[in-house]
């Protein structure tokens, strides 16, 4: 054996090393939010959302390279982080935050739109506090979406330059509003990311019950937030704007779906990406061994947080690529592969 063959096999024993590490890193967690939910007092409070909903934090500090600029949409706020203080929105990340329909933004969407700003190559991340149930139910949230996409526009940004991501009800908003911007005819952004997406309120996938006592946050009760209707109120749950699992995907820009692999909504990324798969979108399902429901929020600490951030840069550099039409048909196609 070389010395350049020993070098890269003591290389791959030191990768395997950090990946048993990290995993055993990622089980710890599990376990602890497991815990958490498993605990009397304040479990209940975390699988329905109270605490999520009634979270106090302090101000975030921006860090010094980025700006952050407040917006006054018509019924919420919203927040543009940019590398500049006057930023030109050539390229935009439109985040819609996950939190159940029932939680506002919180700092953690901020750090978020840190990570899209690095993985995008300084890309403009802009982040709608839309409004949130009991008090605003369906369809605040769509028109809330609908208000930060059409100040993106009046701002001179371009559909095609637009990335539309969100993670949890954030994912099924994402997909919400880009199925009412093609029901009224209206140009598609240019990719979704969605991360662990709820897309079926009537909670009718196997998931549901096949992972029912696995998922650590959601699992083993039916009081969870993934039953609550508050923002369904008396509207029809199937309907595709508040489920859109059940709406028409024809015509539907690239997908990236991440999702873990024992989530009770599982289903909601399985059954919509052979549903858009179906409708000719081109679709990257990604299923995380042993991950929960929205592991990105690991950010950097965790391996397979990692590895989806890496995973949705890359995504993000395939689009550019496809626009600029400097991408081969060989190389799109290998970022759609299982």
């Amino acid at each position: 054996m070389t010395e350049g063959n020993t070098k890269q096999e003591l290389t791959k024993q030191e990768l395997q090393k950090e990946e048993k590490k990290s995993s055993v890193f990622a089980a710890f967690v599990r376990d602890m939010i497991a815990r958490m939910t498993a605990d009397r007092l304040i479990g209940p409070k975390i699988q329905n959302g109270e605490i999520r909903k009634n979270l106090v934090e302090p101000p975030w500090k921006c860090p010094a390279c980025f700006h952050l600029t407040q917006i006054d949409l018509p019924q919420c706020k919203a927040e543009l982080l940019s590398l500049a203080q006057n930023p030109s929105l050539s390229r935009v990340v439109l985040q819609l935050h996950g939190g159940g329909y029932i939680g506002a933004m919180r700092n953690k969407y901020r750090s978020f739109a840190g990570l899209y700003n690095e993985i995008g190559g300084g890309i403009n991340v802009f982040t709608p506090d839309y409004r949130v149930a009991p008090e605003n139910p369906y369809p605040a949230a769509l028109e809330d979406a609908l208000d930060a996409w059409q100040w993106l526009l009046q701002s001179g940004c371009q559909p095609g330059k637009i990335v539309v991501a969100g993670d949890s009800a954030g994912g099924g908003l994402a997909l919400a509003l880009c199925l009412y911007l093609k029901d009224h005819g209206m140009e598609l952004p240019e990719g979704l990311i969605l991360m662990s997406p709820w897309t079926d309120l009537t909670a009718s996938g196997e998931s549901y019950e096949t992972n029912y006592t696995l998922d650590p946050l959601f699992g083993n009760t039916k009081e969870s937030m993934i039953y609550n209707r508050d923002y369904v109120g008396e509207e029809d749950p199937r309907h595709p704007y508040i489920s859109p699992l059940f709406g028409t995907y024809e015509g539907f820009p690239p997908m990236l779906i991440q999702v873990g692999s024992i989530e009770m909504l599982l289903s909601d990324s399985t059954m919509l990406a052979k549903k858009a798969k179906e409708a000719g979108v081109k679709v990257r399902l990604s299923i995380y061994e042993g991950m929960f429901h929205v592991f990105q929020m690991g950010e950097l600490m965790l391996m397979e947080s990692k590895k989806a951030w890496e995973e949705a840069g890359k995504f993000l550099r395939v689009l550019d690529r496809r626009r600029e039409e400097t991408l081969s048909v060989a190389e799109e196609e290998n970022m759609y592969l299982p």
